[in-house]
């Protein structure tokens, strides 16, 4: 019996009965937990992301970095280069032919040397002339372009950070036509833009002819040259940068895009065969451009253009 009775005892004192209230100390749980903390101060998100990078490296600036320098390049002809020397594009030497004939370009040219004042004059005789431009019709008249000093993708970074601002700069992916590269860098100047990133191989260079399109712009927008654009790409992915890719197939159409508010690099492909397949794939996102109109594409110039002046007015 006794036995039986502590059994029954220890049942009825397992049976899940009334518990004791909190005494009000769980209040605390059911409290919300206040209004959201800007993008900054938010783990994983890109701002915040971008602003540690920034805060990396006003701490520790590396040495400098460049991206190397182009080949120096000739411009011939009296046409060419007189508008070069209008347009400002730098120069070292401009070569006249001994005897040349002065007419109206001839004159014009030398007076823009000389109100120039960085421009050396030198006369060479015609068979010289004609070994330095390898047999072309150079009119008498030769003018040397300097090496382009190119700047570091890093460099762009740098460059936003020391404005304060999240980064806004376009990368060309395939672009060869020089006259693009040039637009690409005054539509870059005109909407407040960090620089342009381009890579090394199979891609335009600064030549004359980008230095002409950009219309002086090139004098103080820099360009950075990649030796590899996914792995540039990738880099700024790292800092906290989104990197967007145009393409007439993207996801996304341009208006419906968030994302330009903020530290941004736009890649735009080249007009016939778009994105290469690891650059796209390397694009946090692809968006397309709307063209009510019906074209098929943009080139690079106008397609960056758009993209830039719709990213200055949702910072503005």
């Amino acid at each position: 019996m006794a036995g039986n009775s502590q059994r029954r005892g220890r049942r009825t004192a397992s049976k899940k009965g009334a518990t004791k209230g909190s005494g009000g100390k769980g209040r605390r749980s059911l409290q919300g937990k206040g209004p959201t903390p800007p993008a900054e101060h938010r783990p994983g998100h890109a701002k915040q992301r971008a602003a540690q990078a920034r805060s990396r490296r006003a701490g520790a600036r590396p040495a400098a970095r460049r991206g190397g320098k182009g080949s120096s390049e000739l411009v011939v002809g009296r046409n060419s280069v007189y508008e070069a020397l209008r347009d400002g594009v730098p120069a070292t030497t401009l070569y006249v032919q001994q005897y040349v004939d002065g007419d109206d370009r001839v004159r014009a040219a030398l007076q823009l040397v000389a109100d120039r004042g960085d421009v050396h004059l030198m006369e060479a005789p015609r068979p010289e002339l004609d070994r330095m431009t390898d047999g072309l019709n150079h009119q008498g008249l030769v003018l040397q372009v300097p090496p382009y000093e190119y700047a570091h993708p890093d460099d762009l970074l740098d460059a936003a950070a020391d404005d304060a601002a999240d980064l806004l700069a376009v990368a060309l992916d395939g672009v060869t036509d020089p006259r693009n590269l040039g637009a690409v860098v005054r539509s870059v100047a005109a909407f407040g833009g960090h620089g342009v990133v381009i890579p090394e191989r199979r891609a335009a260079g600064m030549t004359a002819g980008a230095w002409k399109s950009s219309a002086g712009t090139a004098a103080r927008t820099p360009v950075a040259r990649a030796t590899n654009l996914t792995r540039a790409l990738e880099a700024y992915q790292k800092a906290g940068v989104m990197v967007v890719g145009l393409a007439a197939d993207g996801d996304t159409e341009l208006p419906d895009l968030d994302l330009l508010d903020g530290p941004v690099c736009i890649v735009v492909g080249s007009e016939g065969k778009g994105l290469s397949r690891l650059v796209g794939e390397t694009c946090d996102v692809r968006v397309r451009i709307p063209m009510p109109g019906g074209a098929e594409s943009l080139n690079a110039g106008v397609a960056a253009g758009v993209v830039l002046y719709e990213a200055a007015r949702r910072r503005a």
